[in-house]
């Protein structure tokens, strides 16, 4: 595995908006994209996103669902143990979700619309 750190070593990037580029900075985290390895190195990384986890889950590329069916209030903290589950490990391995783009969907008529939160959201 030295030879993944080696490649990974020194790696900078920078941003380009509207033709007006940043500094290059050092990146210390994530997986680089547009290299032969990187969906490979990517699904090692978040291959164990689903531990402990005890609904269901789906990942696809950057992506993460998680669904249960909620027929009690076990069930619905079970769902709510599982959030907090991946939010921690998304902070340990530096890879923040996008809460701004994390959705709950309530289905069925009789679906008592239980919250649900991520740390203070």
């Amino acid at each position: 595995m030295d030879w993944i750190s080696e490649w990974l070593r020194g790696r900078v990037q920078r941003v380009c908006i509207r033709g007006v580029k940043s500094s290059w900075i050092e990146v210390f985290s994530g997986v680089p994209q547009g290299l032969v390895l990187d969906p490979i190195l990517f699904v090692i990384y978040i291959n164990d996103l689903d531990f402990g986890i005890r609904n269901w889950i789906l990942k696809f590329a950057d992506d993460t669902k998680i669904f249960s069916r909620i027929n009690n209030s076990l069930d619905s903290e079970r769902l709510q143990s599982d959030l907090l589950q991946l939010i921690r490990w998304s902070e340990e391995w530096q890879m923040l979700f996008n809460l701004n783009k994390c959705k709950v969907m309530h289905i069925g008529k009789q679906n008592q619309q239980r919250q649900y939160f991520t740390h203070d959201q």
